[in-house]
């Protein structure tokens, strides 16, 4: 049997972030949806004040600032999309921050699979942490981590993020304690046929250029810095 080329191990890699990316995208279009959905609603309201017989102009004026701040936020939303992109100057992003948008991302469809998303404090508490280079390769480890332990064949269950001493960041698959773990409670844990095992986590690493070590019983320690 052939080993994988080096061109073939980075087609591997970005697989994987394809598959990654297909799992966030309906998170991510539903924040693009929300400043769309905001925007109808002011402009039927503000066509609606144009045309009564007497025009309210400060309520015109509400209705314009309105739109003029959904437009903003949408705006930010579609440059927010280049930091999928892997440029090689990516924006540094802090701890934190990194854990956040990763859960909120994924956090819906792990609802819905049962599986529970749960931060240790201590990050949750950061204010002004360290600020990790390559913040878009790091957000793309991070999920690939997270739904390495998704699609793991555990049934229900709880993903716990803490964060050890040396700033890395610990991810361990634990038994929910709601009581619906285990054959009972099981369901199909991977949302698609193409399931993110151990081989596909470490290519994407390799690719990367982090380092990280996992194992079968469900937990993953990523090295958020690079030698």
């Amino acid at each position: 049997m052939m080993k994988a080329s080096p061109g073939a191990r980075s087609w591997i890699a970005a697989g994987v972030r394809h598959e990654l990316m297909s799992r966030v995208l309906p998170a991510l279009r539903h924040d693009m949806v929300a400043p769309v959905s905001v925007v109808r609603m002011a402009l039927l309201t503000l066509r609606r004040q144009l045309a009564a017989s007497s025009i309210d102009a400060q309520a015109c004026l509400d209705r314009v600032a309105l739109l003029d701040d959904q437009f903003g936020e949408l705006t930010q939303r579609v440059r927010a999309l280049r930091d999928w992109e892997l440029a090689p100057t990516g924006e540094s992003i802090t701890r934190s921050a990194l854990v956040d948008q990763c859960v909120s991302l994924l956090r819906p469809a792990f609802d819905l699979h049962g599986v529970q998303l749960q931060v240790d404090a201590d990050i949750e508490s950061e204010v002004d942490g360290q600020s990790l280079p390559r913040g878009g390769a790091l957000r793309y480890l991070l999920l690939c981590a997270m739904c390495y332990l998704h699609d793991l064949e555990q049934g229900r269950r709880r993903i716990h993020i803490t964060a050890p001493e040396d700033g890395a960041l610990l991810l361990v698959c634990e038994p929910r304690d709601d009581g619906l773990d285990g054959p009972d409670g099981a369901v199909n844990p991977a949302p698609r046929q193409l399931a993110i095992d151990a081989v596909a986590l470490q290519s994407l690493a390799d690719d990367l250029g982090f380092d990280v070590a996992h194992d079968d019983a469900g937990k993953v320690r990523l090295r958020l810095v690079q030698d």
